[in-house]
């Protein structure tokens, strides 16, 4: 029985502003509920404790690993929670000193004190927390998890965080690396898309594939819209102010639509000129970024710090290179994006807490630059190589938000990450394959040991970098 990475444990919806500091402490907070549960000592719970350690404490207030952790002990659903809700709900432990458990059961909360940051690392991984409940008995229950980037939570017995966490699963093609996916592509004369969604019809049925392909895309949209449809200061302290309204007023002009599709509709019949087209992926960028930042809905590709990158680039390929794309395209964009972004999760790192913002831009970019370049007809090693050349030039990026914030340089990055995948993929398409000097393997090796060797402080703590260059005073 393999071990198997399906495309939507790639792309998954969820809240921001951070899939490793955010969705997954939110979802190890749903598993801590959950084995409360199974020893049926939910009930019996009189007081819970919860310890962040590392990354997760260096930057958790900024990433509100705090709220999150919050939400998910009140059972809430990260995938569905209606966003607007959540200050109300935080507002409300706060001011009650209490929160219901699992929305089971009532106990006393004092989250200035209940929610521990420790800033020492635990040895397993960067980003650990511990929850611990106190019972009626006097006894207490106690378990770590880590989150490991990309919103993927592992327990502290797992052998290898980066390569953990698969679901189990007999897919048809089994792939582990680039030249698995590239050698049944070829003996199977098939294109990479052809190959994943015949791995997913080992899991789900076909509809259920569409369903959930489609409803990744219109959360995508959704994001895009309300981002280019939203005014003010985001939310941390910084004062950073949206982006994506002006310069989407400045492109679009006067024009009448309703809702998400009538905007792609209207946007499909605007005359875009060369120099707009880097200003529309940028503004769809800066969009998703900014609605991320301010803990609105967004779809974790394959971090949400980078969530920005692959909406950007498909909506370019729907507005700009291709006006008669449809939904066969968005899914086919969208399952060869996930199939590659699980790549590098099995062969490096998507967590910034581990690997620097390569991980999560580079793989980011790598995810759209081979998408992009296959829905422009481009071959399956021509495909590989655009995720290549996006990572070679992202290698040794590093991860030193300010304030520990989601927003300088994450948001602007994302809108780099999306213009060098779509050059990625012109220049792929332009090369004829032999010729290709790296293969896609290489590369996510070379990640990996560079995140290895880089300094720690340059790996999502806020200790080095602009993070230290700049103080939010200066901002």
């Amino acid at each position: 029985m393999e071990e198997c990475i399906s495309i939507f444990d790639m792309l998954k919806i969820g809240v921001g502003p951070s899939s490793s500091h955010t969705l997954g402490p939110w979802r190890a907070a749903e598993r801590f509920l959950s084995e409360l549960k199974t020893e049926n000592i939910l009930q019996n719970v009189t007081q819970i404790k919860v310890d962040l350690y590392g990354s997760l404490s260096l930057t958790g207030k900024g990433h509100a690993t705090d709220l999150a952790v919050m939400l998910g002990l009140s059972g809430q659903d990260p995938e569905y929670i209606p966003v607007q809700n959540i200050d109300g709900i935080i507002k409300k432990i706060e001011a009650k000193n209490e929160i219901n458990l699992g929305n089971e059961i009532i106990i006393p909360f004092y989250f200035l004190q209940d929610i521990v940051f420790n800033k020492n690392f635990l040895p397993f991984h960067a980003n650990g927390l511990t929850f611990t409940a106190f019972l009626l008995d006097d006894n207490e229950y106690q378990t770590t998890f880590y989150s490991i980037g990309g919103g993927f939570v592992v327990k502290e017995e797992r052998v290898n965080a980066k390569k953990k966490h698969q679901i189990k699963c007999a897919f048809p093609y089994p792939i582990q690396n680039a030249q698995e996916l590239l050698d049944y592509c070829t003996t199977q004369n098939r294109k990479i898309s052809e190959v994943v969604y015949d791995n997913e019809k080992s899991m789900r049925s076909e509809a259920e594939i569409h369903n959930e392909l489609m409803r990744i895309w219109n959360t995508m949209l959704e994001c895009m819209y309300i981002g280019c449809h939203s005014e003010g200061i985001l939310p941390g302290g910084l004062n950073v102010r949206r982006r994506a309204f002006d310069m989407h007023q400045g492109l679009i002009g006067l024009a009448n639509y309703s809702n998400p599709q009538e905007w792609l509709e209207e946007i499909r019949k605007t005359e875009v000129k060369f120099r707009q087209i880097l200003k529309w992926v940028s503004c769809f960028a800066l969009a998703v970024n900014e609605v991320n930042a301010a803990l609105g809905r967004v779809v974790t590709a394959p971090t949400n710090g980078s969530a920005g990158v692959i909406p950007a680039v498909l909506m370019y390929y729907l507005t700009i290179e291709n006006h008669e794309a449809g939904e066969k395209e968005i899914k086919q964009f969208l399952m060869v994006a996930g199939e590659i972004g699980s790549i590098f999760k099995k062969g490096s790192t998507i967590s910034a807490a581990m690997g620097g913002c390569q991980a999560e831009i580079g793989v980011s970019s790598a995810m759209a630059a081979a998408a992009l370049c296959e829905v422009m007809g481009g071959t399956p090693d021509q495909v590989q190589m655009a995720a290549e050349i996006a990572m070679e030039h992202h290698l040794g990026l590093t991860c030193d938000p300010i304030g520990g914030l989601v927003q300088i340089p994450c948001i602007e990055r994302n809108t780099m990450g999306a213009i060098k995948a779509i050059n990625a993929a012109e220049l792929a398409m332009e090369t004829d394959a032999k010729n290709a000097k790296v293969p896609l393997d290489k590369v996510v090796d070379t990640m990996w040991k560079t995140a290895q060797d880089m300094n720690s402080k340059y790996k999502e703590t806020s200790e080095g970098g602009l993070a230290i260059a700049v103080n939010m005073a200066d901002c």
